[in-house]
């Protein structure tokens, strides 16, 4: 089956595999635009019933390092993409695809980058990974569905822990506390997320699509709850003072002096 151009990604197919890398690194910064290029391959091979499974992955040094405040302005994530739509629009379109989604991090996942890798079933990961949901050191509120999705995969205390210290934890860590699910060699991640998706493949398709929606169906409707959520709170929060000097912060790499203003 076809695929539209895309400018974000790319897309191929392999056996019962199909595979979205995106494109924009080194970074893979995340905006509206390339999330909704995710979601728009994955609408088309839920039409496919040769895909049964689906590789995610990105080029360059990290897998996504969230959004990029630095150079975007105040927003950062694009309120206003060529698509017309907000970044969590598309984002909740991720969670109401019908195949199994693995994905491999390599480098960093940081902020609604975990997001992106958690919207997966499965995560492969290596040493060298980090991951940190780290939001609030910039007097921000967390996004990309993971004050729903985060708790769900991990538990509340451990997701909790995460959220508000903002910490960075090793590809060995994620996988210890659940976050992902391998921890293999850099240089291997693909291989072992595409054997995992081809394991996947194997079983019946239809079995696997109606467990997959069993086992998802009531959290998509959380995940989409979440966000309008979250957005809430993130719409005023990047109008005070210590967002603007956590995101400056973070730019220099150094502790931010918040003032609870």
């Amino acid at each position: 089956m076809s695929h539209p151009t895309y400018e974000h990604i790319a897309v191929s197919e392999d056996g019962h595999i199909g595979t979205i890398e995106v494109r924009r690194g080194p970074n893979n910064f995340i905006d509206t635009d390339m999330v909704g290029e995710i979601a728009d391959a994955l609408d088309v091979w839920d039409k496919d019933d040769n895909i049964r499974a689906i590789m995610l992955c990105s080029e360059g040094k990290h897998f996504c390092a969230g959004a990029d405040f630095g150079s975007r302005g105040p927003d950062g994530i694009a309120m206003k993409p060529k698509r017309g739509r907000h970044l969590y629009k598309e984002s909740q379109r991720l969670w109401r695809t019908g195949k199994p989604i693995v994905a491999a991090v390599h480098g960093a996942a940081v902020g609604a980058g975990v997001g992106l890798a958690v919207a997966a079933d499965f995560r492969v990961t290596c040493p060298e990974a980090r991951w940190s949901v780290n939001f609030t050191r910039m007097n921000y509120h967390p996004g990309f569905g993971l004050t729903c999705t985060l708790p769900h995969l991990i538990g509340a205390q451990k997701a909790a822990l995460l959220m508000y210290t903002g910490r960075r934890i090793t590809g060995e860590e994620a996988v210890s506390i659940g976050l992902a699910d391998y921890c293999v060699t850099q240089d291997q991640i693909r291989a072992k997320a595409l054997e995992l998706a081809t394991e996947i493949a194997q079983s019946g398709p239809l079995a696997i699509k109606a467990t997959r929606e069993t086992l998802r169906r009531d959290l998509a409707v959380a995940v989409a709850r979440a966000t309008e959520r979250e957005y809430e709170e993130q719409d005023w929060l990047r109008g005070t003072a210590d967002f603007r000097e956590g995101t400056k912060a973070m730019g220099e790499r150094r502790l931010p002096n918040f003032q609870a203003k």
